[in-house]
């Protein structure tokens, strides 16, 4: 029926059950549960929501030029040298 194996028989077992344990205060209950329920959901909407921006975040940060980390402007930047190798002569 809901897609949990639950069928008809047991929905009315689980009814009558709430009704003995609950009585009059059923709908009380219920709307608590409601609540709570909803109130569960905002919160994995907003968990979702940071995460995701999170994630955009650190996808951004991620693709920007490695340009923008060094603390020179790599025209600015002279290459080191070394003096070039010269063999010993023969005698």
């Amino acid at each position: 029926m809901f897609g949990l194996g639950i069928g008809t028989g047991e929905l009315l077992l689980a009814a009558i059950i709430a009704v003995l344990l609950f009585g009059k205060r059923l709908p009380e209950v219920a709307r608590s549960f409601g609540k709570s329920y909803n109130q569960f959901r905002d919160g994995l909407s907003e968990l979702q929501r940071e995460i995701n921006q999170v994630s955009d975040t650190v996808t951004s940060s991620i693709n920007e030029p490695v340009t923008k980390a060094l603390p020179y402007e790599p025209e600015d930047y002279d290459e080191p040298t070394a003096p070039k190798f010269e063999p010993p002569e023969d005698e």
